[in-house]
């Protein structure tokens, strides 16, 4: 298998992952940088995440355009994934989504901020854009051009994640097994943030510890594929599952 074939077949695995952890439903979706062409990126077609298989992976340039038109309808959204993989380059993954448990906190001045150590995955800040600051307050609040994705991403900086006023947030990781760890922690932390704010101050990680947790991720490690394993099983898809990586198992590589 090639790295394109094996990118396309990790990128499924990650929708059936998102749609099962409920981060996302028929709406959100997630890309991948191409993994021998920075100036493009993989993102399904216009289909339901949890629906996405092999084929239905489109190849983009960073604009949104298709590399090759075949016709088939491409998320309105797309300009979220490719404003964020030209601004920055390190990143490997994005996803967008609509989680509930995430939108109190882009509606409000309520910080949301890491109160556990898997929450630590979005970082010491997490930034609200709210589109109506450049753009009015006409819009369906989507992100349709480059120019709001580009807007996105420079509230973006250099987070993790950025919630979307009255919309969702979109988040960027290093891998795409990180950037599915922040779509299925994220939900959670804030669930547990606004559980904890009923019974008085928030005591929330310090930022010490979560760059502790944060330099510790690689994708590599035993830990990472022991949640890509059971997400990949919850979700039907570990069929698609390839060899674990040997620093995962313990074993020498050839």
């Amino acid at each position: 298998m090639n790295e394109l074939d094996q990118a396309r077949r990790d990128l499924v695995i990650a929708n059936r992952i998102l749609a099962r952890e409920e981060v996302v439903d028929a709406y959100g979706h997630i890309s991948m940088r191409h993994p021998t062409d920075p100036s493009k990126y993989l993102l399904s077609w216009s289909r339901s995440p949890e629906l996405v298989d092999g084929t239905d992976i489109v190849e983009f340039y960073l604009d949104g355009r298709k590399v090759n038109d075949d016709g088939r309808p491409p998320y309105l959204e797309r300009f979220i994934h490719g404003a964020i993989y030209e601004a920055k380059p390190e990143v490997k993954a994005v996803v967008h989504s609509h989680a509930e448990d995430m939108l109190p906190y882009g509606l409000t001045e309520m910080k949301l901020v890491p109160v556990i150590h898997s929450g630590s995955v979005i970082g010491n800040d997490v930034p609200t854009w709210d589109i109506a600051d450049n753009f009015g307050t006409s819009t369906n609040l989507l992100v349709t051009n480059m120019e709001q994705g580009r807007d996105l991403a420079k509230c973006l900086g250099d987070n993790r994640l950025v919630l979307m006023r009255g919309h969702g947030f979109a988040a960027a990781g290093r891998s795409l097994m990180d950037t599915v760890r922040i779509g299925v922690y994220a939900p959670k932390n804030a669930r547990v943030h606004t559980a904890a704010m009923r019974f008085g101050a928030l005591k929330p990680m310090h930022p010490g510890e979560v760059a502790a947790r944060t330099n510790l991720f690689n994708p590599d490690t035993a830990e990472m594929w022991r949640a890509w394993e059971y997400w990949a099983r919850r979700a039907g898809v570990a069929n698609l599952l390839g060899e674990p990586p040997a620093a995962a198992t313990g074993r020498k590589s050839s």
